[in-house]
């Protein structure tokens, strides 16, 4: 027993189930101190776990990660038993089996009968009701959700769920371990996707409807997000990573379980890929193809080769006008001044949220000669450009703002027509995602801004890209999204709507 063991909220751990996630439970809970009886119905699962934890702690010694005696205590702390009664003396039970609702109550109630009156029962889902699954227990107090991500030694975050009846003693004791356990644990309450389930559907569904619409090509999309909004994986690549036998099922529950909201609505592309068995690197085959591991992406379309540049007219009304006039000259744009532009003049507007079809009309512009480009984040704080073409955009001024926004090297992506672009798309999505959790009171700002960053790795919390690009510019991407597609998917927050008129940060605190 080690000196931190001796301080720990719970000492005495049970983890059900030997899969990825109760392996790496386990293994955390042995390293803070705790004796882990680890329990599975199958022996050669039971055994392949234990020899698996042996394996972990000893690269984690060669790795200098771990003393030689750190690892022969953990393993001396890791007790591998096969029956529910062998959890008799536990203090804590974590369960971490299928996710299937009848079998969690089935094992709490079995487990209810074993343990201690005292016992805390912790359930690892990702997606089910702790409410629900604690349903048949005489005591639901003592359950509450404890989701740890994969991998979970590396993934720092914890999300502690109360259900309706959980003692929020019970919370208290399973974030105070997570901390002994060295993760950041974040409150959550008993809804579809607790936090950061439910916060990711703004990143991925968004990029599956703008797919779906043949705006780009799904390299381009990624390329875009990365590029510009600073992810580090795009929205394909992380599908391809996650895979589609994991994630549309998420997916599918969350809509369901919030009957049919549309901001999560799933998309049909994802459905049938998952049908056809395409769901991701470790099949060969999603959203790319990959061959020894590698995904074969294909090549940016060249810059085109443009004699000579047409001049450069931009309307008095366009948004973020002084903005783009300064990136045009800054990319020695012949820029007409006049009222209207000349016969010749390649047009350029930067929408938010509309398409540059909808500016084309209102405006009056030749829609032969008008295009589009984001300027939603300052040119300087992204790494490519893109540009929107509308139906009517001829083919020589296209591959005139193509050369132009590509002059000074930048990486520009040329996209189809639609309401919005796609990082403003899928931004003011998250970000609205967001303003709706802290609307439904499911955890506090900071909590969503943590369980973010560090279950989602985003480049930053929701409210803090919000933030970033200001609430107004949120506010207006979405209306205008609205107005463009007629969908309620992108009704704003009332959260958010409030912020926006009281000119406050959305990272701003309660008072």
């Amino acid at each position: 027993m080690t000196e931190a063991s001796a301080v720990l909220s719970f000492c005495n751990i049970g983890v059900v189930g030997t899969g990825a996630m109760g392996r790496g439970i386990a293994q955390i809970a042995a390293q803070a101190g705790a004796t882990v009886s680890l329990m599975d119905a199958k022996p050669e699962a039971l055994e392949a776990a234990q020899q698996a934890l042996a394996q972990t702690w000893q690269r984690l010694v060669d790795k200098g990660r771990l003393a030689p005696t750190e690892a022969a205590a953990c393993m001396a702390r890791l007790r591998p038993v096969r029956g529910l009664t062998d959890l008799a003396a536990c203090d804590l039970v974590i369960e971490a089996i299928v996710e299937r609702l009848d079998a969690k109550q089935a094992l709490f109630e079995q487990l209810e009968s074993i343990v201690a009156p005292t016992t805390v029962l912790a359930t690892n889902t990702s997606s089910l009701s702790v409410t629900a699954i604690g349903s048949r227990l005489r005591t639901p107090q003592r359950l509450a959700g404890f989701h740890f991500f994969n991998p979970v030694p590396l993934m720092k975050v914890v999300e502690v769920v109360s259900g309706l009846k959980t003692d929020p003693e019970v919370v208290q004791r399973l974030c105070d371990l997570a901390r002994q356990m060295g993760h950041t644990p974040v409150r959550a309450q008993d809804t579809p996707g607790f936090i950061v389930n439910h916060a990711g559907r703004g990143y991925i569904t968004e990029a599956l409807r703008i797919a779906g619409e043949c705006v780009a090509d799904f390299a381009t999309i990624d390329r875009i997000l990365k590029d510009q909004g600073s992810f580090r994986l795009g929205p394909f690549e992380l599908l391809d990573l996650t895979a589609l036998d994991v994630s549309q099922p998420v997916m599918e529950s969350i809509y369901h379980q919030y009957y049919e909201e549309p901001r999560f609505r799933p998309s049909v592309i994802a459905a049938q890929r998952l049908a056809g068995g395409v769901v991701g690197r470790k099949v060969g085959e999603g959203f790319y193809r990959y061959v020894d591991g590698q995904a074969q992406v294909p090549p940016e379309p060249p810059v085109p080769d443009v004699a000579a540049l047409p001049p450069v007219w931009v309307p008095a009304r366009a948004a973020r006008r002084t903005e783009l006039l300064q990136l045009l000259a800054g990319l020695g744009a012949s820029i007409e001044t006049t009222a209207q532009p000349s016969p010749q003049a390649l047009i350029v507007v930067a929408p938010l949220g509309h398409d540059v079809t909808t500016v084309a009309a209102v405006e009056r512009l030749d829609p032969g000669r008008t295009v589009g480009i984001d300027m939603l984040l300052p040119d300087a704080a992204v790494k490519r450009r893109v540009i929107a073409t509308n139906p009517a955009t001829r083919s020589d001024m296209r591959a005139a703002a193509h050369a132009l926004f590509a002059r000074d090297g930048k990486p520009v992506s040329v996209i189809r027509d639609s309401g919005g672009f796609v990082t403003q798309r899928v931004l003011a999505t998250i970000v609205n995602i967001a303003a709706d959790i802290c609307q439904q009171g499911i955890c506090t700002p900071a909590d969503l801004e943590t369980a973010v960053t560090l279950g989602l790795g985003y480049p930053a919390g929701p409210l803090a890209m919000g933030d970033r690009v200001g609430a107004a510019s949120v506010l207006e991407i979405l209306f205008n999204l609205q107005t463009v597609y007629g969908d309620m998917r992108y009704r704003p927050s009332p959260w958010l709507r409030r912020r926006g008129a009281l000119g406050l940060s959305l990272t701003h605190p309660e008072e």
